[in-house]
């Protein structure tokens, strides 16, 4: 199940506005086009941010998230009518044949379980051809980022086109390793609601996906640093085997 933020329309409607900066992305472009695959597959597409900018490259794009609120946005971007679209994830995936698929920003932590990251993996191998890629990333335990989720680091007012102000910030629920949970708080200046989003992400060692990957039948090719936050995150890059 989706994080509310994704999957109530009302929040996932300012979802962009929020995160219009999206700089993590230009390395991706970047590995998208030093790979040279021409149809690939974006895991946790979210609101379509990723995959419309490929489309706009003329990439084939196959964009699959579990949340259709953010679905809908992104069925309403410039080159969204040039992406297929598909309500589900990895697990459940139609016959498909990509060189390249990705899980861009929080989306390979999503997956809290061992069982869940498996199948995961293995929807994945499944639609990539053979010696496809899979390019990833997932925070660095080590850097312990979750020190900085707190109302002080991250509140933020925001006067949104449409919308007005939008008052938002995070809070550390809880961090029991390698579980790490927190809540995202939203204020609508416009009639005072008050929506919370609550998320848990799966912080793994860099050990433990490298093993996990090998084990569902993948290549570790490359461990690259995020270069938009150096020190922060692993940039993985492995191949079907």
């Amino acid at each position: 199940m989706a994080d509310p933020k994704f999957e109530d329309r009302r929040l996932a409607e300012i979802y962009d506005p929020l995160e219009a900066d999206r700089p993590d992305l230009d390395a991706y472009l970047a590995i998208v086009a030093e790979s040279g695959a021409r149809r690939m597959l974006d895991v946790g597409c979210g609101t379509g941010t990723f995959a419309c900018l490929l489309a706009a490259r003329g990439v084939e794009v196959i964009g699959v998230d579990p949340a259709e609120a953010s679905l809908e946005v992104a069925r309403g971007k410039p080159f969204a009518d040039k992406v297929r679209w598909i309500h589900g994830d990895a697990t459940s995936l139609p016959q498909l044949q990509v060189g390249l698929a990705t899980m861009t920003a929080n989306v390979a932590q999503v997956f809290l379980t061992d069982d869940d990251w498996a199948a995961t993996l293995a929807g994945i191998r499944t639609a990539l051809t053979p010696g496809g890629r899979l390019v990833f990333e997932t925070r660095d335990p080590a850097f312990q980022g979750w020190l900085e989720w707190n109302r002080e680091q991250t509140h933020t007012v925001a006067d949104l086109e449409g919308v007005g102000e939008v008052e938002t910030w995070c809070d550390l629920i809880s961090v029991e390793l390698p579980l790490v949970s927190f809540r995202g708080t939203y204020v609508f200046a416009a009639d005072g609601a008050v929506l919370t989003s609550d998320s848990t992400l799966r912080f793994r060692s860099l050990g433990e996906i490298e093993r996990s990957l090998q084990t569902a039948g993948f290549t570790v090719d490359e461990i690259r640093d995020a270069p938009d936050r150096p020190g922060r995150e692993f940039v993985v890059l492995a191949s079907k085997s």
